[in-house]
């Protein structure tokens, strides 16, 4: 085996679960809070120096490109998960194997995605009944969105790489930089140069290439020791194979859920251009807060695939127990702050005094924070399901809440109105919330520690150690 006495990174096998997990998890918070801060940024930007046609036209877009996104970052979430079993492990030549072949793939999907999308882009936001006001700028901003999804790419395989190691922290740097950037490009470009949409976009695109190299040219650097060699590139069947399962079952989970949003999004559009701004304020409010939660199972997808590569079962349901006791305490005091400042936030993003706007979209906002504590123990149950190879759970979960999205419009969005757009996702929740649970315990009874011969079940077999590799 090798050595790896001059390792670096977070080793999550040993210390306090509650301190490791604390201390890994709060650079992703202020990483993620940062981001959704840029969100509401750009969004704030275009409605104050464009109109709230411009601000619902970047809002229609948002879900088109997130279905990519999150679909890239889970298979780059994927391809990390193995990393973490390697890292556990201490097996310095699996690690690089999977570098090497994360890159590899995370190259090949992106392209194909992205010239997918690119030459789609109208055609879905015609399918999704995107209004005839907000078509042409929808489709300008998000063809232009779309030329940066190789940045996207480029930064989302080296952070998630990085946090299989257990380095939070660099990714952290990198965004905060990006998105001071991204903020002030925003202002030049849609204020001064372009006045228009198109501005934010272009923004977008500059910020994220800027946060792409850094993140890894920095991580190339401080990481040698890990970085793949000519050898390493050579494809082995079995890992390259378990590697795009792993990762295919992260992003289609992924995608399964914006899939569910665009169909979601569909019946949005069909109430208007006030509840779309209505919904774009409230969802950039409510995303922030959901941050706080669901970083924590992200953490949880590392620290459990560290420890399951180390055979640490009983960790793992020690950091399981602690993480479910912070994202609950965590979910009491977002629904105070919603109750409180729901309304004033959503005034303050949306620049406006439109009372259709600010009732509906603060409405959205307080009607999810209710449901909070079903939220964050899904999140900590799927990622740490997730961290221990389990595929099966954490997809029909997704499922479920696809079935859940497209029974909305179907029948709760022409019944409710918007009302039921903010009870669609809450309910799913706590249908995924109890699937979840079911999963984790009959996992935790399947599981044996690694030395021991034990696998996670329906887990990979790379999750085994290989003697042969030693």
């Amino acid at each position: 085996m090798a050595d790896m006495n001059e390792k670096k990174g977070m080793d999550m096998t040993q210390g306090s679960p509650f301190q490791r997990i604390v201390v890994f998890t709060i650079p992703m918070i202020l990483g993620n809070i940062f981001q959704q801060l840029y969100n509401v940024g750009d969004t704030k930007v275009v409605s104050y120096f464009l109109n709230e046609h411009a601000f619902a036209a970047v809002g229609t877009t948002a879900v088109v490109s997130n279905t990519l996104v999150f679909l890239i970052n889970g298979f780059t979430q994927g391809f990390g998960i193995l990393t973490a079993a390697a890292f556990g492990m201490k097996d310095i030549k699996r690690i690089r194997r999977n570098v090497a072949g994360s890159a590899l793939q995370t190259t090949c999907i992106t392209a194909l995605l992205t010239i997918f999308a690119f030459l789609t882009a109208r055609s879905v936001l015609v399918l999704l009944q995107t209004p005839d006001e907000l078509l042409m700028q929808a489709e300008s901003y998000i063809r232009i969105i779309f030329m940066g999804m190789p940045f996207t790419a480029l930064y989302n395989l080296t952070a998630n790489q990085l946090r299989s190691l257990g380095d939070s922290k660099v990714p952290l740097y990198c965004l905060m930089v990006s998105i001071g950037l991204n903020l002030l490009l925003d202002i030049l470009f849609v204020g001064y140069l372009f006045h228009s949409i198109e501005g934010a976009a272009y923004a977008t695109v500059a910020s994220q290439c800027v946060c792409s190299f850094s993140c890894f040219i920095y991580g190339t650097m401080r990481y040698r020791e890990y970085l793949p060699e000519k050898e390493d590139f050579h494809i082995v069947a079995s890992e390259f194979r378990e590697l795009f399962l792993t990762g295919l079952s992260m992003g289609l989970m992924g995608c399964i859920v914006n899939i569910g949003s665009i169909i979601l999004q569909s019946g949005i559009n069909g109430l208007g251009a006030d509840i779309l701004a209505a919904h774009t304020a409230g969802r950039r409010i409510l995303d922030i807060q959901m941050t706080l939660v669901y970083t924590f199972g992200i953490t949880m997808t590392t620290y459990v695939s560290q420890n399951f590569g180390a055979g640490r079962i009983d960790r793992i349901k020690s950091g399981v127990r602690t993480a479910l006791g912070i994202v609950t305490a965590m979910s009491v005091f977002l629904i105070c702050f919603s109750m409180l400042f729901a309304r004033p936030l959503v005034m303050w993003v949306a620049s406006t005094k439109n009372n259709l706007i600010i009732d509906n979209a603060a409405m959205y906002c307080r009607v999810g924070a209710w449901f909070f504590p079903a939220l964050g123990p899904l999140f900590v149950l799927r990622c740490s399901l997730q961290g221990m190879g389990h595929k099966a759970a954490p997809l029909f979960s997704s499922i479920l809440e696809l079935c859940v999205k497209i029974a909305s419009v179907a029948f709760m969005v022409p019944v409710l109105g918007y009302f039921g757009v903010a009870l669609t996702e809450p309910f799913s929740w706590v249908l995924m919330t109890a699937l979840l649970t079911i999963g984790y315990v009959i996992a935790m009874r399947k599981s044996r520690p690694v030395e021991e011969g034990g696998s996670s079940g329906d887990g990979p077999d790379l999750f085994r150690k290989d003697k042969k590799n030693d």
